[in-house]
């Protein structure tokens, strides 16, 4: 186990905050919620990418962070009367 095999095991429990927003909060906590998950989970693309020492794959962490910007404007869109 190298080091950003750990860092990434790591970066996992970031997740648990923000599936506990997306799920029980209101719907601004819900957004921010999936806003934070949405970098975490590139981040965490990012960190396995370089674990396995695969650099042609961060095109996937990338599309990721444009994707998941792009939902995250959608959903406070749709839901702008809540908001």
């Amino acid at each position: 186990m190298n080091f950003w095999t750990a860092a990434s095991i790591g970066m996992l429990a970031a997740l648990i905050p923000c599936g506990w927003l997306a799920l029980t909060g209101t719907v601004e906590k819900r957004l921010v919620g999936m806003e934070t998950a949405g970098v975490v989970c590139t981040l965490e693309l990012m960190l396995l990418v370089m674990a396995f020492n695969r650099p042609p794959m961060m095109d996937l962490p990338l599309t990721l962070a444009l994707l998941s910007f792009g939902a995250g404007m959608l959903f406070a869109n749709m839901l702008a009367r809540h908001l």
